[in-house]
Order: structure tokens, then sequence, then C-alpha cells
């Protein structure tokens, strides 16, 4: 039986004269950090040095990335900026990680594709959030043809449930193992997003774990229902009957 490839998400760019959104501006940060990992070895083990450490334990990583977090932001920004920069300098690939920025947009596009079509209706900027972890999560289970690894239901609800529980000190400790887990898997992480939602963790935990979790299942009920439409055809194909 041929799978059908999972549905896959898509965010509007911010619209032409619009103020730039906080998620553009997560954007620009993060591919300057990809950019300068590609093209710097010595910035990438810097920023890689600063996994699960907190601000005052990374005096490596301030000489690269310092002038790109916003002055006067508070620690949990700070810290935030830092964790994914050294997330991102855990994982990039050396010669480049372009491929994780095609990967991240059919990723949008399949996401968006498993939402109902009310979804439709949101305006670009109710919209314009990027592609959560559960959205990730669900794509590590949920894996189109091509992919020979994939992980269990029950292990991306377990580390996915995990983290929901977290307060800001433990997403930091437990975060960077689910990112690797995920990337080992070639599942894309929207970093940006990935940052937002870390800005935001001590003050918006609730929305943002209910935002993952309802796109981590959203995606899976949309993948089932996909299978068991395929196979109803099959069945009642003619080919079926003999």
């Amino acid at each position: 039986m041929t799978t059908p490839a999972p549905p896959t998400p898509h965010v509007p760019a911010p619209r032409s004269g619009d103020e730039p959104t906080r998620i553009s501006r997560y954007r620009t940060f993060t591919r300057a950090v990809l950019t300068k990992c590609e093209s710097d070895p010595g910035a990438r083990s810097a920023l890689r040095s600063g996994v699960r450490k907190d601000l005052d334990s990374v005096p490596r990583m301030h000489r690269v990335i310092a002038h790109l977090v916003p002055q006067n932001a508070s620690e949990d920004t700070q810290r935030a900026y830092y964790a994914v920069a050294a997330m991102i300098a855990e994982q990039a690939r050396r010669g480049g990680d372009a491929a994780d920025a095609v990967d991240t947009a059919a990723m949008h596009e399949a996401a968006q594709a498993a939402e109902p079509a009310a979804a439709a209706k949101e305006s670009d900027k109710e919209r314009d959030y990027g592609t959560s972890l559960g959205t990730a999560f669900a794509m590590a289970v949920v894996r189109s043809p091509g992919h020979e690894r994939t992980m269990r239901r029950g292990t991306a609800e377990s580390r996915l449930n995990l983290l929901c529980k977290q307060g800001v000190t433990g997403l930091h400790r437990h975060l960077p193992a689910s990112v690797r887990y995920l990337r080992s898997l070639n599942v894309p992480v929207d970093w940006a997003r990935l940052l937002q939602d870390f800005t935001d963790w001590r003050r918006h935990s609730g929305r943002i774990t209910r935002s993952w979790l309802q796109d981590f299942y959203r995606l899976l009920q949309e993948e089932e229902r996909e299978r068991r439409n395929v196979a109803d055809a099959q069945a009642s194909s003619p080919d079926a009957e003999g």
C-alpha cells in the first residue's frame, strides 16, 4: 500500500509595508546564526559550547552573538537567544544548513494542509507564527516515503509532554536533547518559532503548550484519516476484488 505523503505547513510572509513581525525578527537572528556557523567553524564551536548552560557560563558565545541580541532585553529573552543559537550550532551540518530551510518550508506547507478549512479564514497576522515544536514531533512520527527512520508515537508523546510540564529552567535543561533527537531523524526545527516560544515561556507557557499539543494531535489525526481513506479506496477498487 502506498503511504500518502504527510500534509505539509505554510506560513505567509509578512505583507509588504507592514511592520516586521516578531517572528520575522527572530528569523533574521536565526539566519544570521546559521550563516555564521556555515562560514566560521570557530564561531560554530563557540556557540555550540553554550548548550544547556546559563548566561554566566558562556563567555565564548558573547563575541559571536552579543551584537545580535536586543539591547536591554530581559534575562529570559537573552537566555532564549543564546540557547537557540547554541542548539543551531550543535545541529548545523558542515557545509551549510540550506537543506533545513527547504525542509522547514515544506513542513510549513504540510501542517497548514492538516488544519481544517476554518483556519484559512484567520488573518495573516494570526497565522504568521511559524511551525511549532508540536508539528515537528508529529512529523517525526508521520514521515513521508523515503525517510528510513521515524519516532514512535509513544516516544514523541512522552517527550513532548515532558517539555510541556517544564518551567523555564527545566525547558533549558530538556529541550536540547529533544531537538537533537528530532534532527537525528532529519526533522526540521523552526528555530525562529522555537525562539519566540522560548522567549514567551515564563508568561505564556500554558498557551504555548496548548498550541504544541494541538498541532501534534491535529497532524497525527489528519494522517490517520488519510490512511483510512487510502485503505477504503483500495478495498473498494476492482483490483482489490480480484
